[in-house]
């Protein structure tokens, strides 16, 4: 059966770069003669039936914007088979074909779903947290990096004139790649990361061993879910008398605009699903590997847990010495 109308929806935690995705989708569709549908507040508006139908103009001057005009939430209903049974029946209802979910790990659970009841969806990748597998990066990543980046800059300003150590507190409970990326491109001497075991009195003979040797300040950068930034600080001023200033950047990473890379690589997903979509194509993730766009099953998607990049953790330590 042919794909004549298509909905969109983003979920979860927002990310940059979901407007371009967004963009994409509606006027891939529109490009190929469908009618395109947008769900406002995630799942729960799907399981409401809170949707409208979007022309070009709905998705005009928004591939610039941070955040997502369609909305996101929480919906716990999406949990229950009562709930998915619900969003299923609201979109055959309206006659529509297929669903494209922008969002991370708990999105695609609702989208594989969703599949299994015989709806047609794609899954984008729309997370800061760059933790979904099968693919290199996720929407929304790079945008949050550059903005860590930028912080850690400003951070050690005052730290060098100061002469003091900063420990910066960034978003990742499950993933540290956000940590990683930022701590390597802002040359940071030490990042902890969820997916490594680490040894504070290690990190504290260290920092101290480089401010004897005449360095003038130093930079930790902590993933949220390696630990929490005020106790680290507070247990490697235990072993070493080295106060390190902390800064929690928190949803800050969240938002503003997406970097020149997220809104192509969102563009670039958007039209993907579209397309793949009416090629016949169902319950897939769509993503990046070594710059190509590949489809995987979201099944399989939703089940691997990715895979932490210790070539660029062991560059880092080599060169923060």
């Amino acid at each position: 059966m042919s794909v004549k109308s298509i909905a969109v929806l983003t979920s979860g935690g927002d990310s940059q770069g979901m407007n371009a995705a967004v963009r994409a989708v509606v006027r891939s569709a529109l490009f190929h003669n469908l009618e395109v549908y947008a769900v406002q507040r995630g799942y729960y508006g799907l399981i409401h039936d809170d949707i409208r139908k979007m022309d070009l103009r709905s998705v005009g001057d928004i591939i610039q914007r941070g955040g997502t005009i369609l909305q996101t939430a929480r919906c716990k209903e999406m949990i229950t088979p009562e709930g998915q049974q619900t969003a299923a029946d609201n979109l055959r209802k309206r006659g529509i074909d297929a669903l494209v979910v922008i969002g991370g790990d708990g999105s695609y659970q609702g989208a594989n779903k969703l599949s299994k009841l015989g709806i047609r969806t794609m899954g984008l990748p729309g997370t800061i947290d760059n933790d979904i597998s099968f693919t290199d990066f996720t929407i929304g990543f790079d945008t949050a990096v550059s903005i860590v980046v930028d912080a850690i800059n400003k951070l050690r300003d005052t730290m060098t004139s100061h002469e003091r150590s900063s420990l910066v507190e960034v978003m990742g409970r499950h993933c540290g790649d956000i940590a990683l990326y930022s701590g390597l491109a802002s040359g940071a001497e030490t990042i902890l990361v969820p997916e490594v075991p680490y040894n504070l009195e290690e990190v504290a003979n260290r920092m101290k061993e480089n401010f004897q040797s005449g360095k003038r300040h130093s930079i930790i950068i902590v993933a949220e879910g390696a630990g929490k930034g005020e106790d680290i600080a507070r247990e490697l001023y235990e072993h070493n008398n080295i106060d390190p200033r902390v800064t929690v950047l928190g949803h800050i990473q969240r938002g503003g605009t997406p970097t020149h890379n997220d809104r192509i690589l969102a563009s670039r997903l958007g039209d993907f699903a579209v397309r793949r979509l009416l090629e016949g194509d169902s319950g897939k993730a769509c993503g990046i590997i070594r710059g190509e766009l590949v489809a995987t099953d979201i099944d399989l998607v939703v089940n691997t847990k990715k895979e932490f990049n210790m070539e660029l953790y062991n560059l880092g330590l080599r060169l923060s010495q």
